[in-house]
Formats: C-alpha cells, sequence, structure tokens
C-alpha cells in the first residue's frame, strides 16, 4: 500500500519546494542495503551508474517502495517513471558535495514534471555535509550556472551525452557540474534529515551540499529521481525510464 502526505505537507511542497518527510525507510531496510551495497562487486551491475535499479534488486527497492513512490504519485499527479538513482556517500574529513543546483539543468525535461526524493541512510546535519534547499526558488526561471568555484567545498567535472528529442533529432551536449549562480548561504535552509527520513523537493528547487567536515560521521543518502508517465527526458543515458513496481 501507498503513503500520502497531508493536505498541509503538499501545500507547503508546492509552496516552499520540498518537503521533509519522516520514518520513510526502517532501520532494517537500510541495514540491508548498506550490506548489499558493501558486497556488491559485480561489473555488469556497477556499469549501470544511474541505472543501476533496472538490475540491483536493493536499489530497486528503495526506487519503487510504496511509502517513497506512493508520494512521488501524490506530489506528481500521475504514475511516477524512475529516471535515475544514486547512492550518495560522502567521507568525513573533507568528503566534497555537490554544489548548489537545479536538476532540471542536468535532467532537462518535457512538460517539466522532475522531481525528486532523497532518503537519508544515516543521520544528517550541516556538519557532515547534509542537504541544503533554497525554498521557493522553483517558483522561478531556471537560474544561470557556473562551474562551481571552490574545490574544497565541491566536486567539478565535465562530460559530454548524447541528446534526442521528440521528434528524433539527435545531437551531443557537453555539461558540466552546475553551480547556480547569486544564492547565498544566508538564503539557504540548512537540513537535518535523521536516518530513515526523506526530502522531496521539484526539480527546480535549488539545492546542494557542502564538504563533510566532521571527524568521523559519514553522509549516506539515497537518491531517486522521478518524472511523471509521458514526459519526455532528453539524455540518452536516462532516457528509457523505468515504471515503479
Amino acid at each position: 500500500m501507498g503513503f500520502a502526505l497531508t493536505p498541509e505537507q503538499v501545500a507547503a511542497y508546492r509552496k516552499d519546494g520540498f518537503v521533509l518527510v519522516p520514518d520513510l525507510l526502517t532501520p532494517t531496510e537500510i541495514d540491508t542495503f548498506l550490506e548489499a551495497q558493501a558486497e556488491t562487486n559485480a561489473p555488469e551491475i556497477l556499469e549501470l551508474g544511474l541505472r543501476r535499479h533496472t538490475a540491483d534488486p536493493q536499489w530497486r527497492y528503495l526506487a519503487s517502495h510504496p511509502r517513497v513512490s506512493g508520494i512521488a504519485s501524490q506530489l506528481l499527479e500521475g504514475p511516477p517513471m524512475i529516471v535515475q538513482t544514486m547512492f550518495l556517500a560522502k567521507a568525513p574529513g573533507g568528503g566534497t558535495g555537490i554544489a548548489l543546483h537545479q536538476d532540471a539543468h542536468y535532467i532537462r525535461n518535457e512538460p517539466g514534471t522532475l522531481m525528486a526524493c532523497w532518503l537519508a541512510l544515516g543521520d544528517t546535519d550541516r556538519n557532515n555535509g547534509g542537504l541544503c534547499v533554497a525554498g521557493g526558488s522553483h517558483l522561478a526561471p531556471l537560474r544561470d550556472t557556473r562551474p562551481p568555484q571552490d574545490g574544497s567545498e565541491h566536486a567539478s567535472w565535465v562530460k559530454e551525452y548524447a541528446m534526442r528529442a521528440p521528434d528524433g533529432r539527435e545531437w551531443t551536449e557537453t555539461m558540466h557540474s552546475h553551480e547556480v549562480v547569486g544564492v547565498s548561504r544566508d538564503e539557504l535552509t540548512f537540513l537535518s534529515v535523521p536516518r530513515g527520513w526523506g526530502v522531496f523537493f521539484n526539480g527546480r528547487t535549488i539545492h546542494g551540499s557542502y564538504a563533510n567536515r566532521s571527524s568521523g560521521r559519514p553522509r549516506l543518502a539515497f537518491a531517486i529521481h522521478y518524472v511523471r508517465e509521458g514526459t519526455w527526458v532528453f539524455r540518452r543515458d536516462i532516457q528509457d525510464v523505468a515504471p515503479v513496481n
């Protein structure tokens, strides 16, 4: 059975672009995932990258979890389709984060239904590189970006992606890691997300994280990106979206 937000939680999501939800995963579910993650070394699984949920049963389980997918369906107002999944492990003592960004820059889609769920697999907060968000930023157009400026805080990369439009046009696009321009830390809400809780956010909501400055607390999270059924995803590597089951 699925899991639903209250009307007040839905209203907060529409207004702020994110909502924090308690008790999505049990301790046993988290332990089972982390144990399987530590033991998996099959090349055919690891090489799937962002589409590991298509072959790894533990990744598929989290991406299709009834509490998570039930809320995604509610917020999308339609069947959720899994675009990509990521295990986000940030080491203590300076493990870098992902600069402030909007997911729609990385995952172009029409008609713009992209959303994400960020699941805490351990207690996360500002000190160990937890998630931060800019509330209400999803209500404005996509912001200008630049490559990340501080390598001690944020990872940086450049990669080429094959793209395909709904009309069949194909091209290659060079993409770099994004950092939204003109957002100060004063505009951010630094979230403390306990183990097993999750954050749902809109694909246009500005969010990111900073380095893990703790001395011995890894920041562990699992992220799932969804679109509503019928949405077109332009990047070829994640274009074959998967239904929740």
